[in-house]
């Protein structure tokens, strides 16, 4: 489990005015809630925050304002730049546990046919200080048909499933045949002419 100490710094400022402001200085406007204490505003140094938040699940270690333990639970950025506008944690402590989603990851080849992976991350349960980085699976050799459920999945130790067994991890289908993909090329033709001749009506109608 990864465990990234950031100093923060308490915020008194509120609005998007101030929030703008904080941006500015390249920090990020921050809350901190959990165990039923009372939301704590802070501010976090903009490139330490980012660079914590690449690896899922991080573990922060909270120093300066305040003293904890926060995962991150709302992460908001600009749907344009990418730049980080705000981040809820979450205050936990080390020994309790937590509910997080951690990532699956394929590794190997299938025999044949094409692999559909429906789950890309699987709910567990785990110590808040000892977080899975993820969850691996093999498919090396599976043949058309075969299928693995969250319930198959080999968790790391320490980790319990909380996501329903029976869901459909991935599954492995048969590769469409080529009359399939030449009667797809042909109904999307038909649907492309049918198109143009309506169009065309339409013209001329409005002629």
């Amino acid at each position: 489990m990864s465990e990234v100490v950031i100093k923060a710094e308490s915020r008194t400022d509120f609005g998007k005015g101030a929030a703008r402001k904080i941006r500015r200085e390249h920090k990020v406007p921050v809350v901190l809630y959990g165990h039923g204490t009372a939301p704590q505003h802070l501010t976090l140094p903009g490139h330490e925050l980012l660079l914590a938040l690449r690896t899922p699940n991080v573990l922060i270690r909270l120093e300066g304002a305040v003293t904890e333990l926060a995962l991150p639970k709302g992460v908001q950025r600009d749907p344009l730049k990418g730049f980080l506008e705000h981040v809820d944690l979450l205050l936990v402590k080390r020994g309790e546990k937590v509910t997080v989603d951690i990532p699956v990851t394929v590794v190997g080849e299938v025999a044949d046919g094409i692999l559909d992976q429906q789950m890309v991350s699987v709910s567990v349960e785990a110590e808040a200080t000892h977080i899975p980085q993820g969850v691996e699976v093999s498919v090396e050799g599976l043949e058309v048909g075969a299928h693995v459920t969250a319930g198959d999945l080999k968790l790391p130790k320490g980790a319990t499933l909380i996501a329903d067994p029976e869901a459909m991890v991935l599954i492995v289908s048969a590769a469409p045949t080529a009359e399939v993909e030449e009667e797809a090329e042909a109904t999307g033709g038909e649907a492309a002419e049918a198109e143009t001749e309506n169009a065309a009506a339409d013209a001329e109608a409005a002629e």
